[in-house]
């Protein structure tokens, strides 16, 4: 039921979900044809990949070519993600901690608007938190049986998660092999840390598996990598999406292109900027999309390792709380301290936390007779989780009357309770039980109003709960505008040939959009940021005397510093802004129009 409530909320709506245009257009790209499909190309010609791996768009591209091109057809892989990583979820906490408390860790994932928001979208993060619960999942049956099969199959799913989101994959490691170093029923210390040693190499083999098959393919064989200026797997991997993204200095590499003007479609309207540091997360909207248990969260950590604290080194459920808090301490550090930052990447941080509070219910549950400071903690926790989950709630949010009404009433309905049970055995006997269910109610009531908000007004990874009706009408607007001129771009596409580019543009975010509605090749020059150097000069010079390109769009201001479009502008004829058919007559955008004669003159 849970899982099945949890795909309702991913699926509502999804033939009208607003897709990320650049990622969209590369999966209708690898969908054309094997080659493009193997290499994450983003244009039709395969000229250029995608700047990230391509492990998720394999799959959404899968999807394409199962129902043929629908929106819903590029969204419904998260859909499934989302819903197996919620039962992946249920059977790892069950493992240790029973199926009640998989159970609610079940309801904690599926209720949270980062999990909700994002698997409303077809970005990459869901792919990959559903194979790193398979990991956890993995490792907490290692941890529970010290068999080296299980850890080396968390290895291999870590490994799988690289091709979805590369690096961020592995910060879970420590995680993972921690808890079994010190828990693991193997023999010896010296046998277990053996395990883990070859769990951590087939991670490393499965993670580096592509990108070394790719690295043998020639050049002139395969599309240029974007997010590079070497033409390197290993420089997208480890340098544009790794370095450059802690630094802020994104592609500052020898070989690049200054940078260029920002390109149209390539922003998103919710960018939201929030200094570096562990307070990020607790208020604002980055709280609001992952902060709303993290009291409980706290608290479920801190007594379980209090009432277990007494038993064997080998103890499960200790061991995982272990893991769960690493998990959810190492991710919550990398990303303080990244200089960029997406509101969905907090999405990685709700199956921790679901987990943890699952476990900490059941474990207060099974308490027959819990100490008078047990009691008082429980307490503690309902009155300043419920306060913190209101404060969360903007002043300017339609649902906030509604959010404190039931959330009040749950929770002082929970703290007399809890507060009779402290006046002996017998009362205890009858009123601890309902206490501590309505303690759970009143903590995930702020999630759920979140998510309900989410739901209701189709917001997808890039927007956050309780956001601005302005801003929502205007994210909606953009997305019907775009929509709406489909036709239009369609039938223009129509006009030229298939070896001809319909256009040519400074960026693939430029053309994105284009390439999106049609499936034709929209030349991109310098990839997603317009300055990685491809094509050559010479290789554009060619396609223009072998009529490939014919129409260039260049900005205004600033000028391009690409050695293409400055030779566009040097030798091609400048277009008026009412001439043509063409669909690329953007504000601020000149069009020119360039023969073979202007490559061979």
């Amino acid at each position: 039921m849970v899982a099945a409530l949890a795909a309702l909320s991913y699926a509502w709506g999804i033939a009208d979900v607003a897709l990320e245009s650049f990622y969209a257009a590369s999966v209708r790209s690898m969908a054309e044809n094997w080659h493009n499909f193997f290499f994450g190309a983003f244009d039709p010609w395969g000229t250029v990949t995608v700047d990230k791996l391509p492990g998720a768009f394999w799959i959404q591209a899968l999807s394409l070519r199962v129902f043929g091109f629908h929106l819903w057809a590029i969204a419904l892989p998260q859909v499934v993600e989302g819903t197996l990583t919620v039962l992946v979820l249920y059977r790892a906490v069950r493992r240790v901690a029973g199926p009640g408390a998989g159970l609610a860790a079940a309801i904690v994932l599926a209720a949270s608007p980062a999990t909700i928001l994002l698997n409303r979208g077809n970005v990459s993060d869901s792919l990959l938190i559903l194979l790193l619960v398979l990991a956890a999942d993995a490792a907490t049956a290692a941890i529970t049986t010290g068999r080296l099969w299980a850890l080396l199959l968390a290895g291999v799913w870590v490994g799988l998660a690289f091709q979805a989101k590369m690096l961020q994959a592995w910060i879970v490691l420590p995680a993972l092999f921690g808890p079994y170093v010190l828990a693991a029923p193997a023999t010896s210390l010296y046998r277990r840390c053996g395990h883990v040693l070859l769990s951590a190499l087939a991670a490393l083999a499965v993670s580096l598996s592509y990108m070394s098959v790719v690295a043998l393919v020639p050049a002139q064989d395969r599309p240029y990598v974007d997010g590079s200026c070497d033409n390197s797997l290993f420089s997208q991997v480890f340098l544009y999406n790794a370095a450059d993204r802690v630094s802020g200095q994104v592609l500052d590499q020898p070989g690049c292109l200054p940078a260029a003007p920002a390109a149209p479609g390539g922003a998103t309207p919710n960018t939201v900027a929030v200094a570096r540091g562990p307070a990020r997360f607790l208020s604002g909207p980055f709280g609001r999309d992952a902060a709303w248990l993290l009291v409980p969260t706290a608290a479920a950590l801190t007594g379980i390792l209090a009432v277990r604290r007494r038993r064997p080194r080998t103890d499960p459920l200790r061991a995982a709380a272990l893991l769960w808090a690493a998990t959810l301490f190492l991710t919550w550090s990398v990303f303080a301290s990244s200089n960029f930052l997406n509101s969905y990447y907090l999405a990685a941080l709700i199956p921790a936390m679901a987990a943890l509070c699952g476990m900490g219910l059941a474990t207060s549950w099974r308490m027959r007779q819990p100490s008078r400071m047990s009691r008082v903690a429980m307490m503690a926790t309902v009155a300043i989780g419920t306060a913190y989950a209101v404060v969360l709630v903007p002043d300017d949010a339609g649902v906030r009357p509604w959010v404190i009404a039931t959330t009040v009433v749950a929770a002082v309905s929970a703290l007399v309770l809890l507060g009779l049970s402290l006046r002996g055995r017998p009362v205890a006997a009858r009123t601890l039980p309902a206490g501590l269910g309505l303690s759970a109610l009143a903590l995930i009531l702020g999630p759920i109003w979140a998510s309900s908000t989410v739901v209701v007004a189709g917001l997808g990874p890039f927007d956050t709960p309780y956001q601005s009706a302005a801003l929502t009408a205007v994210i909606h607007a953009e997305n019907e505008k775009a929509l709406a001129l489909w036709p239009a771009v369609i039938h223009d596409a129509a006009h030229f040939p298939p070896t001809e580019s319909v256009s040519t543009g400074q960026s693939s975010s430029a053309v994105s959009r284009d390439t999106l509605a049609t499936g034709r090749e929209y030349l991109p020059v310098g990839g997603f940021t317009g300055r990685v150097p491809t094509p050559s000069l010479a290789q554009f010079v060619y396609d223009v005397a072998h009529h490939r390109i014919v129409r260039v769009v260049v900005a205004v201001k600033p000028p391009s510093q690409s050695p293409d479009l400055r030779w566009v502008v040097a030798h091609c004829r400048r277009q008026a802004a009412s001439s043509g058919t063409t669909v690329v007559g953007r504000t601020g955008y000149r069009r020119y129009l360039c023969t073979p004669g202007d490559a061979t003159g």
